[in-house]
């Protein structure tokens, strides 16, 4: 990728003719933009490319929206604001809220995506409900997808609260072990249902280049991102564009997205596929504990007989194996059933992985047997 680089001053010129090493282009890089929009499902037009963390995107929009009026009017106030956030869940978009004294309100997770009844009924009756977490592909932890009756009921559902705002995250939109998996167009649902602004989408190279050094994408109507825009140009002169053209040269188009990501898949479905093969062979035989086969993604759910998560993460460490920690899933950190154990399998070598896999499964079955032995 630095390698492009190289050859004078014309290597550091944009497809529009940008100096990539000076300021502005908030926007980001238009090559770039064009390549992630059919992606995440955001016109070009619709879509910021900012720097390495989608995170760091849904924290700004947060604090905009507490610091000054959002499109269409309405003020987050601290104290005075909550979100849905569907259990099992991603305990950085748990932190966030957290950090901003907003209150969460759990919803259930099906396998279509939130429990909709639930979501439908707090929103409609409950002002203080202002957004909604939501990982619509492969989520974090539990690898759903949501349907796309899931998609238009969150688009056309009544909200108390006018200024409510769906946080789209959909870190795993190009993550497909085999069969690529489609998700609704949320923007485009929610603008044809009236509610225009309802919808921030998300996303990030993050799994797909670098953990650390990647680009992450803010999507939403005409309106949110002029304001997003508006806001973030008196954080940063703009983004890093030299880390943007080497993304887009070393990419180079929406196909050449989907064909690393497919290499990628090489390496990860067969780490997942052995996942699958041990929980099977040494805890299919227990009723107590379930888990999901994801088609794509980074994790899976493991849950085990209630009041035990904690107890087998802790004869885990004590083992030597490290593993997210129990109740990471849920708000405030405390799954109140302490059933669901997160795990990541993508990183450590099938070798490792087995070893790692057969240790958890040692200790899930013995923190079984000390129930049995009362």
């Amino acid at each position: 990728m630095l390698e492009d680089l190289g050859g004078g001053g014309q290597s550091y010129t944009s497809a529009d003719g940008v100096d990539c090493r000076n300021y502005g282009g908030g926007a980001g890089l238009v090559e770039l933009r064009e390549m992630f929009a059919p992606l995440l499902s955001v016109p070009v037009g619709q879509l910021v490319a900012g720097n390495n963390s989608s995170l760091a995107l849904m924290h700004d929009c947060i604090v905009y929206a507490m610091l000054g009026a959002m499109p269409g009017g309405g003020h987050w106030v601290r104290g005075d604001t909550a979100f849905l956030c569907p259990v099992p869940g991603y305990d950085r978009h748990f932190a966030l809220c957290e950090q901003y004294g907003i209150e969460m309100i759990p919803v259930p997770m099906t396998e279509m995506g939130p429990d909709m009844d639930k979501v439908e009924e707090l929103v409609s009756r409950d002002a203080r409900i202002k957004g909604m977490w939501c990982v619509p592909k492969f989520s974090n932890p539990g690898g759903e997808c949501y349907s796309d009756v899931t998609v238009a009921r969150l688009a056309v559902m009544e909200t108390a609260a006018a200024d409510f705002r769906i946080f789209w995250d959909n870190a795993y939109a190009v993550h497909d072990f085999s069969v690529e998996v489609g998700v609704a167009d949320l923007l485009k649902a929610c603008a044809e249902a009236g509610w225009p602004e309802r919808a921030f989408v998300f996303g990030s190279t993050s799994k797909i280049t670098f953990a650390g050094g990647g680009v992450a994408f803010l999507g939403g109507s005409e309106a949110n991102v002029r304001w997003y825009l508006d806001k973030a140009a008196k954080r940063s002169i703009g983004p890093d564009k030299l880390n943007q053209l080497r993304h887009a040269r070393f990419l180079g188009s929406t196909a050449g997205v989907k064909a690393l990501m497919a290499r990628q898949a090489e390496i990860v479905r067969p780490k997942f596929e052995l996942v699958q093969r041990v929980l099977g062979e040494e805890l299919g035989a227990l009723d107590t504990v379930s888990w999901p086969e994801p088609k794509g993604g980074y994790f899976v759910t493991l849950e085990v007989r209630s009041g035990l998560a904690k107890h087998v993460v802790g004869l885990a460490g004590m083992a030597g194996l490290m593993l997210t920690p129990a109740g990471a899933t849920h708000p405030h950190g405390v799954d109140p059933a302490d059933r669901v154990i997160r795990i990541a399998p993508t990183y450590p070598t099938l070798a490792e992985l087995e070893v790692a896999m057969e240790g958890l499964c040692i200790c899930a079955r013995l923190a079984e047997a000390e129930v049995g032995r009362g």
